[in-house]
């Protein structure tokens, strides 16, 4: 747990939230992650988030596995986006991923790495979890790729396991490098040591994640691993997390620990079936609501005022009593 040393008697008329990721200026660091197949929570799915996000003046993250594909998206009009990718045994169904993300104008890839098997997810068993009839993956129609396989225990892990490559390294992330200009963030690191890797591998950035608690049990909780991360990064390139944040507040303690912004995920899939791209809209301007908040109550009055200095760890608050 964290709290915070808030810094008073300082000029709070203004707060401004903007800051900068990979060279875009957005107006908050809260970015939208990859959630796959938004149309199974209302029939405008991915769209109605790029446009609600887009009117939010920040960044989408498109899933691999959304139903809706990378052109539609485009198709809603102008907005920063990113294509998030897992990697597959056919190299050239990843390469025709690639382009048609560069040629729809999305600025970014996020590599998703923590997922060389799906992990047991007993929720999707019990409810022998399929992607209904009247949806697709969208990104791969035309590639015999769009189906899942409805006889198995769970429609979903058996598509990732038979298309999922298991024998990704990071030599791969090299050769992603010679098939795309775009950014390379490396999604799914909770480690100092994959940290360096991903440094001499060439990443623009690290996404600190544990894919929705939903992969490997007892692993970190991300704002736990990030500050290892941040210090292992050494400024060499931003570092990013990705799950648990509900709150401002958390948005706010990401940042002190080092983070450069945050991703949300499933706060926007309840937006989403709640009211469509209102429903998102409500939750982006939430939660800037509240990390304005808690900024103005910290003491900050820019994104580079959080500092290290405005938070407290559990492990500090034991070793200053002993």
């Amino acid at each position: 747990m964290c709290r915070f040393r808030p810094r008073i008697l300082i000029d709070v008329t203004k707060v401004d939230l903007s800051t900068n990721v990979l060279g875009f200026n957005i107006s908050m660091p809260i970015m939208v992650a990859p959630t796959a197949m938004q149309r199974m929570a209302h029939p405008e799915g991915e769209l109605a988030t790029a446009r609600a996000v887009a009117k939010a003046g920040t960044i989408m993250t498109l899933s691999s596995w959304a139903t809706s594909s990378v052109e539609e998206v485009a198709s809603v009009g102008p907005g920063i986006r990113f294509f998030q990718l897992y990697v597959y045994k056919d190299r050239n169904v990843v390469a025709q991923l690639v382009r048609r993300a560069e040629r729809a104008g999305f600025k970014a890839i996020a590599l998703t790495v923590d997922t060389p098997r799906l992990g047991r997810r007993e929720a999707d068993i019990k409810n022998k979890f399929v992607l209904p009839s009247h949806l697709t993956l969208a990104n791969f129609e035309g590639l015999d790729l769009g189906k899942m396989d409805k006889t198995a225990d769970s429609g979903l892990a058996s598509y990732v396991a038979g298309q999922i490559d298991r024998s990704l390294t990071w030599k791969d992330v090299k050769w992603l490098q010679t098939i795309t200009s775009l950014p390379i963030l490396v999604k799914g690191v909770i480690t100092a040591e994959d940290t360096e890797l991903a440094v001499q591998h060439g990443a623009a950035g690290i996404i600190v994640s544990n894919h929705g608690a939903r992969q490997l049990d007892y692993v970190s909780a991300t704002i736990s691993a990030l500050e290892e991360v941040v210090q292992a990064a050494r400024g060499r390139l931003p570092v990013f997390l990705d799950g648990g944040v509900r709150r401002g507040t958390d948005v706010l303690k990401a940042l002190a620990l080092g983070a450069s912004g945050v991703f949300i995920g499933r706060p926007v899939v309840f937006g989403l079936a709640t009211d469509g791209q209102k429903g998102v809209e409500n939750v982006l301007q939430m939660l800037r609501s509240e990390f304005e908040l808690a900024m103005a109550l910290a003491g900050c009055t820019k994104v580079s005022d959080i500092k290290r200095c405005h938070i407290q760890t559990e492990a500090e608050r034991i070793h200053s009593k002993l």
